[in-house]
């Protein structure tokens, strides 16, 4: 069994990183993050270098996975249905009524249909 983190490379996404960490180590499971970037389907080296450092300084190894799929909340509950995951933890960020309907939400799909249950984080305020 697994944590399943929905990674993008904003506050909200390292933010979801940070939380699906300490949900890891509370459940004494492993922890797989998946790339749901719309705009980048690799992450960076210096941004995995990054990823792997937090993690290595909790015991903890880097595994990144990604999947062909084009939607990002299909990927993200392909990924957990796969790798049977305990948890999806994924970042949220406050949106309009009208950004919603006219842009759909990611993460209100994935907490509808994914099987397995599912924490949405905001980003520390600034």
């Amino acid at each position: 069994m697994t944590v399943v983190i929905g990674y993008t490379s904003t506050p909200e996404g390292r933010q979801a990183l940070a939380s699906g960490m300490e949900e890891a180590l509370l459940r004494k499971t492993s922890l797989l993050i998946v790339n749901i970037d719309r705009s980048h389907h690799d992450l960076d080296d210096e941004e995995q270098q990054s990823m792997r450092e937090q993690l290595s300084a909790v015991g903890m190894d880097l595994h990144i996975e990604s999947s062909v799929l084009a939607d990002p909340g299909d990927r993200l509950i392909q990924v957990a249905q796969q790798h049977g995951s305990r948890l999806i933890v994924l970042g949220i960020r406050h949106r309009s009524m009208v950004g919603k309907l006219l842009l759909g939400s990611t993460a209100q799909r994935v907490i509808l249909e994914a099987t397995c249950p599912v924490m949405a984080v905001k980003a520390p305020a600034c």
